[in-house]
């Protein structure tokens, strides 16, 4: 038989035809990686104990890097949550036009991105919700570990929040309080112990309104309007 060896396989149907082209075009995909690298977080904390004159493979800190990577996991899960899953959960709620909702003393404990030294504190929010729509006090308290597990400012941590209550919950007015103890300033640089950094955010008709400003600043501060 004359012909090449091409000609002489079963021609393939139309769909199978398709089939194989687009599986030649299409690109390979490399695995994903992992949200939390681990074992890359491991190699730089030994790496991290040599370069300070310490030696890894001691007793005391033959575990360390893993505990760290470990760590690392829980202390910077806020990177990969989002907000608007928690405050996605509202409820109907029938309320004057002037009701607004306080949560205080919500305890939180974030990373300083500077040093990556932790900072500790409690923030205090309040909103105005939107007509008939109220979320769980603990999807608050939710939001606030979301934005404070990362590395992150204080500053930043305090807009993140009042914004993420006005985006996913409409809300008319938004007060956030956040007041935060470096560890960086205690054990490091100036060295002063007890100092408090305090940080606000308003928005909506508290940013606009200087007489309900000052009633819900002085809920948030645990007094009487």
């Amino acid at each position: 038989m004359n012909g090449s060896p091409s000609s002489l396989l079963p021609a393939l149907s139309p769909a199978a035809s398709l089939a194989r082209r687009v599986s030649r075009a299409r690109p390979r995909l490399t695995p994903p990686r992992p949200r939390i690298d681990e074992p890359r977080i491991e190699a730089a904390v030994r790496e991290i104990l040599i370069a300070v004159g310490e030696d890894p493979d001691r007793e005391g800190l033959v575990d360390t890097p893993s505990r760290v990577a470990r760590a690392y996991r829980e202390l910077f899960s806020g990177l990969h949550e989002d907000a608007g899953a928690h405050l996605a959960r509202q409820f109907e709620h029938s309320s004057d036009d002037d009701d607004v909702v306080v949560l205080r003393e919500i305890e939180f404990s974030s990373t300083c991105e500077h040093h990556l030294q932790p900072f500790l504190g409690r923030a205090h929010l309040a909103y105005l919700p939107a007509p008939g729509r109220v979320t769980g006090l603990s999807k608050l308290a939710r939001t606030v570990d979301v934005f404070a597990r990362r590395p992150q400012l204080q500053e930043r941590m305090t807009t993140q929040i009042a914004d993420a209550l006005v985006e996913h919950l409409g809300a008319r007015g938004v007060a956030v309080v956040i007041e935060g103890e470096h560890l960086c300033m205690r054990s490091r640089g100036a060295r002063k112990q007890g100092a408090v950094m305090v940080t606000t955010a308003l928005r909506g008709i508290y940013k606009e309104d200087l007489a309900l400003r000052r009633e819900v600043l002085a809920l948030l501060r645990g007094g009487t309007p």
